[in-house]
């Protein structure tokens, strides 16, 4: 059974930075594209940014620039740092196959507030 960990979330000013992680585990990793995404309450999940096999990023106009995601696939670990912070960037950030098909983890809070 695939579990998902995120963590790194937290409470940040504008313009601060934050760096999330996320342990995969109970599948293969190495093989698969994996992504971030993103969820406001009210509002359907988006696409942040997405990794495929070979490294290769991909990422939402409106984060383009700012967040970075990389992997690890020795630790199976998914990666995304996150520079100049908006406070348009609040909300949960989950991680998952890209495109979704893992269930999902219980994601990591990310507030962007002065």
């Amino acid at each position: 059974q695939v579990r998902l960990v995120e963590s790194g979330g937290g409470l940040v000013q504008p313009g601060g930075s934050l760096r999330l992680s996320c342990a995969v585990s109970g599948t293969v990793f190495s093989s698969l594209a994996v992504a971030w995404y993103r969820q406001v309450p009210g509002k359907q999940r988006e696409l942040v940014a997405m990794i495929n096999v070979d490294g290769v990023p991909d990422y939402a106009e409106s984060v383009s620039g700012r967040f970075t995601i990389s992997r690890d696939n020795r630790w199976r670990t998914l990666y995304l740092q996150m520079n100049n912070l908006k406070p348009e960037d609040t909300a949960v950030y989950y991680c998952n196959r890209h495109p979704v098909s893992w269930a999902w983890g219980q994601g990591t809070q990310v507030a962007v507030s002065s």
